[in-house]
């Protein structure tokens, strides 16, 4: 079968043909029709720092994927050929202390499809079945791809109840324009998304953005104003990982205002926490999604809403054959992109 893979330690990768992967007992072979790029395969892609201590060559990239279920394992009862499915991408041991106590996603031997194991950039991957989510039938392939982003988006939004409440979103790439369609669909008063690129603000205002602003030209308070808010942010999803988005936001959040950081910084960067203190503010990180309410919440909105699935759609903006990988490695790194999607089929 086909694989994208790292071959050996250094930058680039190569589509090889390798044998194809047969499920264990307890897993399922997925045969792979939709592939999504994630800012994480470009480190592998590059090899840098991180990727060189993370990853165990030879692999197979690829976490964000859709396809259908072509063998299941021996002890694999809820499950068949033929399904529909998404998989987690977090595979976790089921033993350790939050893994038994029903809080999987903070599972500290975590292991990672297409990082620590072969991943979806190929015809089939395998993976545990308890990490196969079933979509319906009649599902866009494309949307299926875009669940494990969309469960970053979800875990992130529906992190403190924000119906009535004033958002602000900073950085508008394809987890913060879906936490955009996310907040619009669930209530939220004023949502305000902050970007550098503009090509990316303009699918935050298709998502659903009251206003979306380049900071090098209008900020926050000139927003606030704007819309007439006068006490500040109630709720903030932070998606950039910029220190001057973390501080403008932390500028702008009213006394007792909930932040919910998901965009990874590079490196570590000053914060006021004086400011954190005397204004009650707090503040959460995520990682990945809650296995499996994150799941159930996504399945639930896509299913009651139209204008959601329109809106999650709207973030796709390239669609690639998988033998062009290079140009879609390319379209993620131009930044004038939403979501890019590599087809498998």
């Amino acid at each position: 079968m086909r694989a994208l893979r790292k071959t050996g330690p250094g930058p680039g990768l190569e589509l090889v043909e390798i044998p194809e992967p047969e499920p264990g007992p307890d897993e399922v072979k997925v045969r792979v029709l939709r592939a999504g790029l994630c800012g994480t395969d470009l480190h592998l892609h590059d090899w840098d720092e991180w990727a060189a201590a993370t990853v165990t060559t030879p692999m197979t990239l690829g976490h964000e994927f859709f396809g259908e279920i072509a063998a299941v394992g021996s002890d694999v009862t809820h499950l068949k050929v033929g399904q529909k499915v998404s998989g987690e991408g977090h595979i976790v041991c089921g033993v350790c202390r939050n893994c038994r106590a029903g809080r999987r996603h903070l599972c500290i031997n975590t292991v990672g499809v297409g990082v620590h194991r072969d991943g979806a950039f190929a015809d089939h991957v395998v993976i545990p079945a308890t990490n196969a989510w079933v979509q319906p039938d009649d599902i866009d392939p494309d949307l299926g791809a875009l669940f494990d982003p969309f469960g970053n988006a979800t875990h992130t939004a529906l992190s403190f109840p924000i119906a009535g409440e004033d958002v602000v979103i900073t950085g508008a790439g394809p987890i913060g324009v879906m936490a955009t369609a996310i907040t619009r669909h669930v209530g939220a008063r004023f949502v305000v998304v902050t970007d550098v690129q503009d090509f990316r603000l303009d699918l935050a205002r298709a998502a659903g953005a009251d206003l979306a602003i380049n900071p090098t030209r209008t900020s926050l308070r000139d927003a606030m104003a704007e819309l007439g808010m006068r006490e500040g942010f109630d709720i903030g999803l932070e998606m950039s990982g910029a220190p001057a988005a973390v501080t403008s936001m932390l500028d702008t959040m009213n006394h007792g205002g909930r932040v919910a950081l998901l965009g990874l910084p590079h490196a570590s960067y000053d914060v006021d926490w004086g400011r954190v203190i005397t204004h009650m503010l707090t503040i959460k990180g995520i990682y990945g999604r809650e296995m499996f309410d994150t799941w159930y919440a996504m399945s639930s909105m896509l299913q009651t809403s139209q204008p959601l699935r329109d809106a999650l759609g709207s973030v796709i903006t390239h669609r690639v054959p998988a033998e062009r990988w290079q140009d879609a490695f390319a379209a993620v790194r131009s930044g004038h992109c939403g979501k890019v999607i590599m087809d498998w089929s």
